[in-house]
């Protein structure tokens, strides 16, 4: 645990117009890893737009690697279908949480990525000061399927007795 940074917080909000894979609907829930972890989200049945509003939490540590988010539809009596996968480069958020900000006013915008080639984001992704913590809402585009998003939203948790960043 001494190379642990703290706890990246991230709420799996929802999921846009994912892929069918059941007759006319599909039975979703997400897969986050990073490293040696993996954390799953529950199954939402019969729902392409599902709501989870679900926090799974990564332990961060050196060095800080991206996180590989995989949606399947669950089959009660075959193997579970894909039904995408997105992944997420983390470092422009670390870089924004080592900045040293202070007196800002709730809601400041501290940076913007911009979705590109190399990066699965579905549109612009605002990194923002909100109530204390620093933020960011995140739209991903699914890879490897015909159609489908996911929003979530990153939120730091630091740690009592940790390196920190």
């Amino acid at each position: 645990m001494d190379d642990l940074l703290g706890l990246l917080r991230i709420r799996i909000k929802r999921g846009v117009n994912l892929a069918v894979r059941d007759v006319n609907t599909s039975d979703p829930y997400i897969v986050v890893k990073m490293g040696k972890q993996k954390l799953k989200t529950h199954v939402i049945k019969k729902d392409i737009n599902p709501e989870w509003n679900e926090d799974l939490t990564l332990s961060i540590t050196e060095p800080i690697l991206p996180f590989k988010l995989t949606v399947y539809d669950y089959d009660t009596f075959s193997k579970d279908d894909n039904m995408g996968d997105a992944e997420m480069d983390i470092s422009p958020y670390i870089e924004a949480l080592k900045m040293n900000i202070e007196d800002i006013p709730n809601g400041t915008i501290i940076t913007r990525i911009q979705p590109c080639r190399t990066n699965c984001l579905a549109e612009e992704s605002c990194i923002t000061y909100q109530d204390g913590h620093i933020v960011q809402d995140v739209a991903l585009r699914l890879r490897h399927v015909e159609c489908g998003e996911v929003e979530i939203q990153l939120q730091w948790i630091a740690l009592p007795g940790s390196k920190g960043l």
